[in-house]
């Protein structure tokens, strides 16, 4: 119906009905060449001014140089009676045309992306059904209500749309009732058909291989049956939010919270929006943008940040590792952008009442302050771990656990302490390295927690050994405070025999590590030897059902043909039996040098000279810092003759 071609201003468009035009109507850059009748029958403003124009006729406003003109120009150009121009029309040039072929009878494909352009078009051309039959406003308005606003993507691309016609869209409430109707639909929607949060390019997550997880934490190995579709289809609507402008998805936010939305949902459209917005949040996804006029400036990005965090849900929200690296992400980008600090200070909050979920990896958060001379910023990490700590002692975890263990009661420890536990050990075995981390820092993060955070300490004594390889020069004094975070009960026998071994460790550090490892073995003595004694054929009869054990075994894989499989079972006995050996003959010894040194210490202690401490023992007391007791290598035969002793005794008292 109409066809474009250059003109002198821009664009020009043309009615192709045969019929030459009677009016012009310059909307923006875009020339209309058009007819009055059509226009006036559903315009009631084009009516208006059109009869003003008759009424008070003028010359054209176009003013030519008629010289400058071709010849055949100037035959094509007639005289035009009417020109009209629309200042701020809503829309612009393309809503215009719209609006121009529909009074002309042509139909037009309503979408969300175009009703409320075409809905305050209407509006500003005063196309009524009082005007005129089934006219634009009345058509508009009913796609809008029964098409538009049933649907959650179309109200949110509708929501887009407003946009353009912000200032007329709000006098329509048009803004307002998709913003309702996205706010109202999302209430209803199930979490679970999208998950949390969502994709960004879910087509190219399917057809990537990789089985790492992406920042929105879904897995292309491990996606539900049925799942990509429902998944992809949430995508959809989160990349339609995640375009609106930062005022409109403010409002949005608002309207969802007021409906107390699931924390969960709105969690997901702020960090989706987020992740569109502020590029390199996500560590994962550090691939340029594809268009570099999205990306907002500084400002921009440290504004949408701020909203973002400001309307997070803090307690109510999801707990997924994946929500957690997502909020290490943004702290990353707060310190870049030099957010306020009530920002850094809400995602530093947020975080540490999850932090369980966390990996080492989000830990190491770099230091972008010159002030902090270290690689890692330890300081964030401590008030995180301050959080964690603070989090737990509001649910009653850390006091039912220290009353467990003080009062007698069950032994319970917090997963999620045992958990942060792990990882603050990882991460000073990390930072220890670092050669600008004094030993003060280094000892108040690792006693920042509980004791029942750490069921062993292998990991403390890993990262301590790490520090004592890079800090060679810190004094005597020094070396024993970083060795004084370590529990040496909590050692495992492995731990224990490294460290005994270990020349950076202090000597007081070695003895107490020796000190315990005995107490170890006497444990472990004593009930393999009162086992032992309990019953007396306990061993021979190990034995003999091994051996027995081994041949069903042997005939077993005769008879069932299976005998590579037997074989190797045959062969894990043999390795465990020569392993127990190997165990008896360290334990005896072990008993012959704790009698030796019995006897030495007994013979020391009566020679040498006693004082107020003690004697010998006393000094080393001082000296070493752990108390010696003559049981610790008390020979566990002596225990178990006596045992054996009285039992005899008993028994000959009985047969009298």
């Amino acid at each position: 119906m109409a066809a474009e071609q250059p003109s002198s201003k821009g664009q020009a468009w043309f009615c192709t009905t045969g019929l030459p035009s009677d009016i012009v109507i310059e909307v923006e850059d875009m020339t209309f060449h058009l007819h009055k009748f059509p226009l006036m029958s559903k315009s009631k403003k084009l009516h208006q001014l059109i009869t003003e124009q008759e009424t008070n006729p003028t010359t054209s406003t176009t003013q030519r140089n008629d010289q400058q003109e071709p010849e055949e120009e100037r035959d094509e150009i007639e005289e035009i009676l009417c020109q009209i121009s629309l200042l701020d029309f809503p829309g612009g040039s393309e809503t215009f045309e719209m609006a121009a072929k529909f009074c002309y009878g042509v139909k037009v494909d309503l979408n969300s992306s175009i009703i409320a352009p075409l809905r305050c078009a209407g509006e500003f051309l005063e196309m009524t059904e009082e005007y005129s039959e089934d006219n634009l406003i009345s058509k508009t308005e009913r796609f809008f209500s029964h098409s538009v606003l049933k649907s959650l993507k179309e109200s949110i691309k509708a929501l887009k749309s407003c946009e353009r016609v912000m200032a007329l869209a709000e006098s329509l409430g048009i803004t307002e009732r998709c913003i309702d109707s996205i706010a109202s639909r999302a209430s209803s929607a199930d979490p679970a058909l999208f998950g949390w949060p969502v994709s960004e390019a879910a087509n190219e997550n399917i057809k990537s291989s990789s089985n790492q997880a992406l920042w929105n934490g879904i897995e292309s190995a491990v996606r539900r049956k049925g799942g990509g579709a429902r998944s992809n289809n949430a995508d959809s609507w989160f990349e339609d939010l995640a375009l609106l402008s930062l005022p409109l998805f403010k409002r949005l936010i608002l309207a969802m919270k007021v409906r107390d939305l699931n924390p969960e949902i709105v969690e997901s459209c702020l960090m989706y929006y987020a992740k569109k917005h502020i590029p390199g949040v996500s560590r994962l996804n550090r691939k340029p943008s594809s268009s570099s006029s999205s990306i907002a400036s500084e400002g921009g990005q440290r504004e949408v940040l701020e909203t973002i965090v400001s309307n997070l849900p803090l307690h109510e929200s999801s707990r997924s590792s994946t929500a957690t690296r997502f909020l290490f992400g943004l702290l990353r980008t707060a310190n870049i952008l030099n957010a306020a600090e009530e920002c850094r200070s809400t995602v530093e909050k947020k975080i540490g009442l999850q932090l369980e979920q966390a990996t080492l990896d989000d830990l190491l958060i770099p230091s972008y302050s010159y002030l902090n001379e270290t690689l890692y910023d330890v300081d964030c990490l401590e008030r995180i771990l301050g959080h964690f700590l603070d989090g737990l002692q509001e649910e009653g975890d850390v006091g039912e656990i220290e009353a467990g263990e003080d009062g007698g009661g069950s032994n319970v420890r917090s997963p999620s302490l045992m958990l942060v536990g792990k990882l603050i050990d990882g991460y000073l075995a990390e930072i220890a390295s670092d050669a600008n981390l004094k030993p003060d820092r280094f000892h108040n993060l690792a006693i920042s927690l509980p004791e029942q955070a750490r069921l062993f300490d292998d990991g403390l004594y890993r990262a301590v050994d790490v520090y004592l390889k890079a800090h060679p020069w810190i004094s005597e004094a020094e070396r024993e405070k970083i060795c004084g975070v370590m529990d040496c009960q909590k050692l495992t026998l492995e731990a224990c025999t490294h460290a005994a071994q270990n020349e950076r460790l202090p000597l007081r550090a070695v003895v107490q590590v020796l000190f315990f490892e005995q107490l170890q073995l006497r444990h472990a003595i004593a009930g393999t030897l009162i086992a032992a004694e309990a019953d007396p054929a306990r061993p021979s009869m190990l034995r003999r059902r091994e051996e027995e054990a081994e041949a069903e075994a042997e005939a077993g894989a005769m008879q069932e043909g299976s005998s590579d499989t037997w074989r190797a079972a045959v062969r894990e006995n043999q390795v465990l039996r020569l392993d127990m050996d190997s165990m008896r003959t360290r334990v005896h010894q072990l008993e012959r040098e704790c009698s030796t040194m019995k006897k030495v210490i007994d013979k020391i202690d009566k020679e040498g000279p006693r004082g107020n401490n003690g004697g010998w023992r006393g000094s080393l007391t001082r000296r070493f810092g752990c108390k010696f007791k003559t049981q610790v290598c008390d020979s566990h035969e002596q225990t178990v003759v006596n045992a054996r002793k009285g039992r005899q005794q008993q028994h000959h008292h009985h047969q009298q």
